[in-house]
């Protein structure tokens, strides 16, 4: 009889704890019919069974959707910043229109040339960061008489530069003298050296590059 009694009492222990633990699971919420397992009861029809104490404010996502707070959309990635414009440019003086032959001084075609084509473009900077001015000789000639001939002509640009107002310190002059011909230039040291000259006439040039950022 004891042992009887014992499991009894043990049944009803554990279904006293079943019924409790289906009772913690029904969510807190007398706007709707809930089961033991906490699920919302629904009509055939799958609509979700409410109670009379239901308002508006107890509604539930799964059954009231267009009720419920919606979460609030992202904020919108912030626009990364445009990217500055570059003012990079460079323009090349034929020297036969900007030297006489075999000189280095400036003639008057060559300072409009760079009044147009360099500092009439140099308005559109903000700044300048360099301004690199290379002097440039065609073959004839020895290597040392050409580079420093190209030094020298580079250097009468730059110096017509800082006249007009360009900061020296943005500028830096080099000569390449002989070593760099213009690709595709080719002329025959047979010829009569009148005809040599006009030939290689690309190749004496001074070519001035900028580099600095956009307006």
């Amino acid at each position: 009889m004891k042992t009887a009694h014992l499991s009894h009492a043990l049944v009803a222990a554990a279904l006293g704890l079943s019924v409790t633990a289906a009772v913690a699971q029904v969510p807190n919420n007398d706007g709707y019919l809930f089961d033991t397992r906490g699920v919302v009861a629904r009509s055939g029809f799958g609509l979700c069974w409410k109670t009379t104490r239901w308002t508006p404010a107890m509604a539930i996502p799964e059954c009231d959707p267009d009720l419920t707070k919606k979460p609030a959309p992202p904020a919108p990635a912030a626009a990364k910043p445009a990217a500055p414009k570059a003012c990079n440019f460079s323009y090349a003086l034929q020297t036969d229109a900007t030297f006489a032959f075999n000189k280095a001084d400036l003639n008057a075609a060559g300072k409009d040339q760079i009044d147009k084509n360099v500092i009439a473009k140099l308005g559109n900077c903000a700044s300048v960061k360099l301004m690199l001015i290379t002097g440039h000789t065609d073959r004839i000639g020895s290597h040392e008489y050409n580079q420093k001939l190209s030094e020298k002509r580079a250097e009468a640009v730059k110096a017509y530069l800082v006249g007009k107002g360009v900061k020296a310190d943005s500028m830096e002059t080099m000569g390449a003298g002989k070593t760099q011909a213009v690709p595709g230039v080719k002329c025959d040291d047979k010829q009569p050296r009148k005809q040599l000259i006009e030939c290689l006439a690309p190749n004496r040039r001074v070519v001035v590059e900028v580099q600095g950022p956009g307006k």
